[in-house]
């Protein structure tokens, strides 16, 4: 029999505190992980374990961001220069040192977090848009250095080639192995933003994010947890670049230019602000939308264009339908994919009445 909630009968913190208070949302949980941990490896080919892929990297990064944006309230255009910081730290890490991943990849996290804070500091002073500039000109000053510091890079353009991740001495060469390399991760990212949201902390960030005064007033040290979220937002940012690296086996700055910004932005935006779930929404449509494009193109593109057309069209249709796509959740629905996860859940919590 299906259990759902016909009241509130919670008598303790601990139950008012739980993930999954309902036994379907258990059941579905756990159904969720044996099929992408026991099903998906087993019936998809490479090519689709390569989409899967981009989709858990790009998670963990769209998480790190809400933490940032969407629960603390602090505008950050920024992310793509700490994914950066990460995945160069941890290059340089297993190249020059021949460090194994269990250490270069927290390393990365955590200079990526170093740096994260101290772009934080002004965040005391300033906030909206002019936080949005500050985190810009950081973005602008880390592409800069990462550039023109040849220790970091090697040069200007330079890549730092990086062996794939190894464990028990066996690399991870496949796309069925880098699947479940990265989806460890992925999950180990998921539990601690959940528990982190709906922990002292969490009600902290969200309390500054409604009313930053009032927080204060309350005997929030605000400055210290913009700091903190800045620096947790920083560090999932650095273990995102790292994971990139790791998986496409470079490290290379055009990987982390301004537009991945504000494509972490957009998967925020449209997978819901403030969401966990939502962000896992808004990296799975993010990444899918380019390939939608192309396959809709290539299917149906002829009767609309011409070959030279499509040629020139295709690659402007993403940016398009981003902007397009931005606009229309931010007008009909601006809690995004999540808001409408959660209508069709209300609607079936009460089913089959109205109320």
């Amino acid at each position: 029999m299906i259990h759902r909630e016909c009241g509130i009968y919670k008598t303790s913190y601990q139950a008012d505190m739980a993930l999954y208070p309902l036994p379907i949302a258990k059941w579905t949980v756990a159904a969720f992980a044996v099929l992408l941990i026991v099903v998906a490896p087993i019936v998809l080919d490479e090519y689709y374990l390569s989409i899967l892929n981009l989709i858990v990297i790009a998670s963990v990064g769209a998480i790190g961001l809400n933490i940032l944006v969407g629960y603390t309230g602090q505008i950050s255009i920024g992310h793509a220069a700490f994914m950066s910081v990460g995945a160069y730290t941890a290059a340089n890490l297993a190249v020059r040192f021949d460090m194994p991943f269990w250490i270069s990849l927290p390393a990365g996290g955590l200079m990526a977090a170093a740096i994260g804070a101290i772009v934080g500091i002004p965040s005391l002073r300033i906030k909206g848009l002019y936080l949005a500039i500050a985190t810009l000109a950081a973005q602008l000053i880390i592409e800069w250095t990462i550039n023109h510091v040849p220790w970091i890079s090697g040069g200007v353009q330079a890549s730092i080639e990086v062996p794939r991740p190894s464990l028990f001495g066996i690399s991870l060469d496949t796309q069925r192995e880098l699947y479940f390399f990265l989806m460890f991760f992925a999950v180990l990212a998921v539990v601690g933003a959940l528990n982190l949201v709906r922990s002292r902390v969490g009600r902290a960030f969200v309390a500054i994010r409604d009313q930053d005064i009032a927080a204060e007033i309350m005997g929030i040290n605000i400055f210290r947890y913009k700091l903190l979220a800045f620096a947790i937002s920083s560090f999932y940012a650095g273990v995102t670049g790292v994971l990139y690296t790791y998986y496409l086996g470079i490290a290379n700055y055009e990987q982390f230019q301004l537009v991945v910004s504000i494509d972490y932005l957009a998967m925020i935006i449209i997978g819901g602000l403030g969401s966990i779930l939502g962000s896992i929404f808004g990296a799975i449509f993010i990444t899918l939308l380019p390939i939608a494009i192309r396959w809709f193109m290539e299917g149906f593109g002829y009767l609309l264009f011409t070959q030279a057309e499509l040629m020139n069209i295709v690659p402007h249709m993403r940016l398009v339908l981003f902007g397009a796509l931005i606009i229309v959740f931010l007008v009909l629905e601006p809690e995004g994919l999540n808001r409408l996860w959660q209508n069709v859940r209300n609607y079936f919590r009460v089913w089959p009445f109205a109320y």
